[in-house]
């Protein structure tokens, strides 16, 4: 563009201003983004705007092909032949202030001297493009991205501060109504956020509740059932889920927060008091059974080579019965000294048992002597001649001790086997004696001398019923009968071995 086409200053008389070509000024008209970016700082005109504050947009390079034009109430006007002064949503006084018009009202925005009416209310056009355009956009990224609720509050409250009374030309009643709906979608983002996080902060609240019953439960076991190692760990992974949770889970209100910690930390507290309680009662009792074991070693140690093995093997059943009482020392010292205990009670019992080994070689002849005795003792059974049998038992007894003792493994067999040679006659004795006990005789004939009587008066009771020919009582009558019979035949054979 050469330099008489750019705009001059107005003169003072009104009527040379539309001195200024139409056709010219279509170049000047801003070419915009599809997409326009947000500006930081929007440029607002001040009262006076000088040609220097502008650069000419037809001098911008003819190589690039720019995009579509925004449509502006500039050009719409120009388009469907307004003049140059007026357009649908402002105009140029004939002292060259722009004004903007919105419903009855109007207000002055400012002026761009040097530059005709068309151009003049062509600048302020953009203006109100570039801010209808950052609307737009801001709409989009509230309503269509994932910004956050604060960032969202933040970019609407700089476009409220712009589009306050903003120095543009256009439908501003449009960007107040584009700027409402921003408003509206960035309050509802607002609410949708501030659901998102109360969700999130009762989850998290679920989630430490859940850790501090955890805690207060492990704190809360009866002493005897506690796995101290166990619930410790379990205890320590707590407090790292809770430190993990804190940093990169949703944040509780303070109350709560402190609530929880409070509780949790408590739990966790009591947890170590009753632990080191137990730990130091374990101590000290282990210390004593240490003591006490020691003891029971000591005299072990002194006993693991006495000759008397009767006493003494009762005496180390005596300290085995205190070891158990003694309970446990430490894992370490526990074994230690059991293997102390242990070592010398088997050189005890080894040394024990050695000998009695070699005693029961001893004793196999005395065991083949007795065996012999027993079979000669089958002689005796069954006992028919009393006397007889009484006086080979008595013989066999006074062998039977002179023959000494069996290997062990054979005492209880032989020993039982001569105890039902001896019962058999003492069973003999017992029977004899008792057919000659006179007050066991006495009582066998009264019983009899009962059934008799009795008898009698069942059998009248008998021919009652078969004269009365009732067939119910001579039934009954006839198995009472029996029954007496039966028992009188017993009497008898009793009466029969006393006289016998």
């Amino acid at each position: 563009m050469s330099d008489d086409a750019l705009p001059q200053p107005p003169s003072s008389e009104p009527e040379a201003v539309p001195t200024v070509p139409v056709e010219p000024v279509e170049p000047v008209e801003p070419v915009e983004p599809v997409e326009p970016v947000v500006p930081t700082e929007p440029t607002e005109p001040t009262a006076e705007v000088t040609p220097e504050d502008t650069s000419e947009p037809a001098a911008e390079p003819a190589a690039v092909t720019p995009a579509a034009p925004v449509p502006t109430p500039a050009m719409f006007a120009k388009r469907h032949g307004i003049p140059d002064r007026t357009s649908a949503f402002g105009r140029v006084g004939d002292d060259g202030v722009v004004y903007v018009v919105t419903g009855e009202s109007e207000r002055a925005v400012g002026s761009y001297p040097g530059a005709s009416p068309g151009d003049a209310l062509a600048y302020f056009g953009r203006k109100y493009d570039e801010l209808f355009a950052a609307a737009d956009l801001l709409h989009q990224r509230v309503t269509q991205t994932d910004i956050s609720a604060k960032d969202a509050q933040d970019a609407y409250a700089k476009l409220r501060e712009q589009t306050h009374e903003p120095s543009a030309v256009g439908d501003l009643e449009a960007l107040e109504s584009r700027v409402a709906e921003i408003g509206a979608a960035v309050e509802a983002r607002r609410a949708a956020d501030a659901e998102q996080r109360a969700a999130a902060r009762e989850e998290g609240r679920s989630v430490r509740e859940a850790m501090v019953a955890e805690a207060e439960r492990i704190a809360g076991q009866p002493e005897a059932s506690i796995q101290w190692k166990t619930s410790g760990t379990r205890m320590r992974e707590l407090l790292d889920e809770w430190k993990a949770h804190q940093r990169s889970g949703p944040r509780l209100d303070r109350t709560t927060e402190s609530a929880l910690w409070q509780r949790f930390s408590a739990a966790r507290n009591g947890f170590d008091r009753a632990r080191r309680v137990h730990f130091a009662q374990l101590d000290t009792q282990q210390s004593a059974a240490k003591s006490a074991k020691e003891k029971l070693v000591d005299e072990a140690e002194k006993l693991a080579a006495s000759k008397d093995w009767t006493p003494t093997a009762g005496a180390f059943k005596r300290l085995m019965d205190d070891w158990r009482r003694a309970g446990r020392a430490g894992r370490h010292d526990d074994d230690a000294l059991w293997e102390r205990f242990k070592a010398a009670q088997d050189a005890f019992f080894a040394a024990k048992d050695a000998v009695v080994a070699e005693e029961e070689e001893g004793f196999k002849a005395n065991l083949e002597v007795k065996e012999r005795l027993l079979t000669d003792a089958q002689g005796i059974l069954p006992v028919s001649d009393l006397e007889r049998a009484k006086a080979s038992l008595r013989s066999l007894q006074d062998r039977w001790d002179k023959a000494g003792k069996v290997p062990r493994a054979d005492l209880e067999r032989t020993e039982k086997a001569l105890r039902r040679i001896e019962q058999a006659v003492r069973d003999a004795e017992e029977k004899r004696w008792s057919k000659s006990n006179p007050e066991a005789a006495a009582r066998a004939q009264s019983m009899a001398d009962q059934l008799e009587t009795a008898m009698q008066r069942v059998r009248d009771d008998l021919a009652k019923a078969q004269a009365s020919g009732d067939a119910k009582r001579i039934e009954r009558a006839q198995s009472a009968l029996e029954a007496r019979e039966a028992l009188l035949a017993q009497a008898r054979r009793g009466l029969d071995e006393f006289g016998s």
